[in-house]
């Protein structure tokens, strides 16, 4: 018995030693485990008599149930000191401002913004998109497009070329998103009601041009168009994208190698202080050039003049994006700067909408 007095003893001292629950399970283990010192005492008493059977059995089991108790207050302690160093270590400073979400972080830029408010506006309208490749043919790009040869635009000062192939012919970087009327008109009949915005590239770099830009440009084709159509369309965009009741535009003759009669077109602004307010004003500001479409297009797209007619008319995305939101500098639209898109950005679930209203 007091052999069994001293393993009680020195099994409490180790419960208490015990530092976490790994070393507490220990210390069970080998106390209470199958082949543990207090388990080896409780399969001694089959061998006992029954005499002994009842007063050392009693004792085993009590302390059995002493070194039980131990652990269990033990483990109750190791628990409640882990949760305290837990609570510690994760404590928040409720003092500090919270991190802003990903939607509030995130913005969209304003190129992307000015797209989807075009085409959205022109969607009001019936008209679908059309899409074509960066890079291109010398016929799509020029020569259905009633480029002459020896054109300036056809110079390699001008255009981004490529290495010429076997044949002599090169592909080039497009220099507008013409091309995309042209496959239009070559894969679908008239009447055709489109329009085609996408990434340009031209050999220009300043503070008002760079090397890629974006462009929209737009194509009715059907028996009964005129310019009548082109302005009342041309006016209700610019009353929609510029958000005022009514603006007064000028038409003036002008020369594109493929529209005839060609057009540019000034709208009316009031510069101050700055700023360009439009709709107001004495002012004339030019943002883009429009025609009916000429005729050897039509022609070289398979397309009969004598049956059918149309117009066309084409704009910088970021030029109107400028004037729209007062940016100052082309550049700054590609310079991927993080400070300035936070400025000039929008928020992903704040951005304007025709439903909604274009203003922010």
């Amino acid at each position: 018995m007091t052999d069994l007095a001293q393993l009680q003893a020195q099994i409490t001292a180790d419960i208490a030693a015990a530092t976490d629950e790994a070393a507490l399970e220990s210390v069970r283990v080998a106390a209470l485990g199958k082949k543990g010192s207090i388990s080896a005492l409780l399969a001694t008493l089959g061998k006992m008599s029954p005499d002994e059977r009842k007063t050392q059995g009693a004792a085993i089991n009590q302390a059995k149930d002493k070194v039980t108790e131990a652990l269990a207050a033990k483990r109750d302690v190791l628990k409640s000191a882990a949760l305290d160093a837990r609570l510690a270590a994760e404590t928040i400073d409720v003092t500090l401002p919270l991190r802003d979400a990903a939607a509030e972080a995130g913005r969209i830029h304003p190129l992307s913004q000015v797209w989807d408010e075009l085409t959205t506006i022109f969607a009001d309208m019936g008209f679908s998109v059309a899409e074509g490749p960066d890079i291109e043919t010398d016929d799509y790009n020029f020569t259905k497009l009633n480029f002459p040869e020896g054109h300036p635009a056809r110079e390699m000062h001008d255009t981004f070329f490529f290495h010429p192939k076997e044949d002599g012919s090169r592909m080039l970087l497009r220099t507008h998103t013409s091309p995309v009327q042209v496959r239009t008109m070559l894969s679908q009949k008239p009447p055709i009601r489109v329009i085609c915005p996408g990434r340009t590239y031209r050999i220009d770099s300043d503070a008002t041009h760079t090397p890629q830009f974006h462009q929209v440009e737009g194509l009715v084709i059907d028996k009964t168009s005129h310019l009548g159509h082109l302005k009342w369309i041309l006016h209700e965009f610019c009353k929609a994208f510029f958000e005022v009741d009514h603006i007064n535009m000028r038409f003036r003759p002008s020369f594109f190698p493929f529209t005839e009669p060609s057009l540019e077109v000034d709208i009316q602004c009031r510069r101050d202080k700055g700023e360009i307010r439009f709709g107001e004003g004495e002012d004339w500001l030019e943002i883009l050039g429009c025609g009916m479409v000429h005729p050897n297009v039509l022609r070289a797209c398979g397309i009969d003049p004598d049956e059918y007619q149309g117009f066309a008319w084409g704009m910088g995305i970021d030029r109107i994006a400028m004037l729209k939101y007062g940016i100052a500098d082309l550049r700054q639209l590609f310079d991927s700067d993080v400070r300035w898109l936070s400025h000039y950005g929008f928020k992903p679930l704040e951005v304007p909408t025709l439903a909604g209203g274009l203003s922010s």
